[in-house]
């Protein structure tokens, strides 16, 4: 697997936002919280969807060499995009990704999962199920917030995911009919993000056309709980030197335990643990 590096060289220039109006928290969190989701439009630029596809196809012939074979569950999805850097570092420093984030989780928010969400040409893949990415509920509590970030317009023929408004309250699945006649479709063009209720039952459709439709997929989670991978610990073969604190802290660096007596008792600037705990 190729070592990633987190450096103004490595990222480039192309800037990750472009004009657009400011992120509006109000209204987010209003649709957020009645609809259990939200789309917010423009959060990426032409120049940086272009640069994140060649990264993500990068990275998918990555994932195919560390398996050896494209016979594996789950070909075509990259299981932790910051194990290659660049691009998908950089998403971190773009406000427009990480505000609506924030606003449902607090500043303090990390990383849970970090993966690709493309679809096959002429198929579907795992996500095809009606399913939910979070076991748990809290009534009034929201834990893990997930973003599908679109670097292809989501069509009807290339798959869009399919989500039943309302949702992230029903503990059992809804069955295949009510689904489909409530269902809504993530109809929206590339560089716009979706951002859902981790609790929103949801699926992916079949991709109907002669080419892959990609997107990534991060969900978010409340800085004392756990990662699906130690991020910290995945990259520790990686150039972290050129990324920012901000980059940094959504990674979970800012949100690990000790491991000795020595590191617990660090000055608080360098503790592993020192971030906001909302």
């Amino acid at each position: 697997m190729n070592q990633a590096v987190c450096s103004p060289a490595a990222r480039g220039a192309a800037p990750a936002t472009q004009v657009a109006r400011p992120f509006e928290r109000s209204s987010f969190l209003r649709e957020f919280n009645s609809t259990g989701s939200a789309i917010v439009a423009n959060v990426l630029d032409r120049a940086f969807i272009e640069r994140a596809r060649r990264e993500l196809s990068a990275a998918q012939e990555g994932e195919v060499r560390y398996h050896g074979t494209k016979e594996y569950a789950g070909y075509g999805m990259v299981l932790l995009c910051a194990r290659y850097g660049g691009a998908f570092f950089d998403l971190f420093d773009n406000p427009r990704l990480t505000e609506p984030f924030e606003a449902a989780l607090g500043e303090g928010c990390i990383v849970y999962a970090y993966t690709s969400s493309s679809m096959p040409p002429g198929g579907g893949n795992y996500s095809t199920r009606i399913h939910t990415d979070c076991p748990r509920i809290i009534p009034g509590y929201v834990t893990n917030v997930g973003a599908t970030i679109l670097l292809d317009d989501f069509t009807a023929e290339n798959g869009a995911t399919w989500y039943l408004p309302g949702s992230q309250s029903q503990a059992e699945p809804p069955s295949d009919e009510t689904f489909r006649e409530r269902a809504a479709r993530l109809i929206a063009p590339a560089g716009s993000v979706w951002y859902f209720n981790a609790r929103l039952w949801h699926a992916g459709g079949k991709n109907q056309t002669n080419g892959w439709r990609h997107a990534l997929t991060i969900s978010m989670c409340r800085p004392w709980m756990k990662q699906r991978i130690d991020i910290p610990r995945a990259l520790a073969d990686v150039d972290l030197s050129g990324c920012s604190q901000k980059v940094l802290q959504k990674l979970g660096f800012f949100a690990q335990c000790p491991a000795s007596y020595d590191e617990y008792y660090q000055p608080p600037e360098r503790r592993k643990w020192r971030q906001k705990t909302e």
